[in-house]
């Protein structure tokens, strides 16, 4: 992240926290969870606000996944729920 002051939220017009958040996508009966992204959250209400090159990943991200999951579901796959972390 770049030093820079922080964002406003527009509706509540108080300066966000830059804090670790859990990212959430659903499609087609499936969930993508991606826990520890950080953002500039909303101290009133949680909105999150991501930096370009975070959404830009996590876009990139959540394609794989959802596509790895919608072939285990066409294959009917036992296993339901996947944990995957990247060590770093």
């Amino acid at each position: 992240m770049t030093r820079r002051s922080a964002p406003v939220c527009g509706e509540h017009h108080v300066k966000k926290k830059w804090q670790a958040t859990t990212f959430e996508y659903r499609e087609s009966g499936i969930v993508v969870r991606v826990p520890k992204v950080f953002s500039w959250v909303c101290p009133k209400d949680g909105e999150t606000s991501f930096t370009p090159d975070t959404t830009d990943e996590l876009i990139a991200t959540v394609r794989e996944l959802v596509e790895t999951a919608k072939r285990a579901k066409k294959r009917r796959s036992a296993f339901t729920e996947y944990v995957v972390a990247v060590g770093r």
